[in-house]
């Protein structure tokens, strides 16, 4: 009899430790939601003639005052982007004389960055007692770290290659109309 108290006493102790566990303690629980709603629809003709890929590493430290650990809050961060660059073709005018068989096209404009995308992994994250990472300060780095990547475009030699593809892209142009018994003209100098 002794034992069948002492085993309902188990059991009950048992039962009432998982009643309570599943009460309070109902473990890791993640919800997501998601409202995707198309803004605008734009028609575009951009031709990507070179992508560059950068990896950086960007130092980011913020402190009040003093630069000690209880006013620092510092990030250390990882920038992997992709860059595109290329033509705006709606910058590009056209046009034709059916009479002389003739398509002239103005100068190619300038390349430019035609995207980013980027990819920040944090590395160190550290923060001080009294001054600590926000959402506006993730976004900062953000931000920060796309035009970090834009700076480095301009010294990297990218927009150079573009040049180079472009000149590329203008003599297949010529060859798809010299095939056709037409003649291409660069040398017009057309304003729209």
């Amino acid at each position: 009899m002794r034992n069948i108290g002492l085993i309902l006493l188990v059991v009950g102790t048992f039962a009432l430790g998982f009643l309570i566990n599943s009460y309070f303690f109902k473990g890791h629980v993640s919800t997501e939601n998601s409202q995707v709603m198309l803004e605008k629809i734009k028609n575009v003709c951009k031709v990507i003639n070179v992508e560059g890929y950068f990896t950086e590493v960007y130092d980011y430290k913020d402190y009040w005052g003093y630069n000690i650990s209880f006013f620092q809050k510092k990030a250390l961060v990882r920038i992997k982007a992709k860059v595109s660059m290329g033509y705006d073709m709606n910058k590009i005018i056209f046009k034709s004389n059916p009479m002389t068989k003739t398509i002239s096209i103005s100068k190619l404009p300038e390349p430019e960055i035609l995207s980013i995308d980027h990819d920040l992994d944090y590395y160190d994250i550290t923060e001080g007692s009294f001054n600590s990472f926000t959402t506006e300060d993730y976004n900062k780095i953000n931000a920060n770290a796309k035009d970090f990547i834009k700076k480095k475009v301009e010294t990297s030699g990218l927009k150079d290659a573009a040049m180079k593809e472009g000149d590329k892209m203008l003599e297949v142009i010529r060859f798809m109309v010299e095939s056709m018994g037409w003649k291409l003209d660069t040398t017009t100098n057309l304003k729209g």
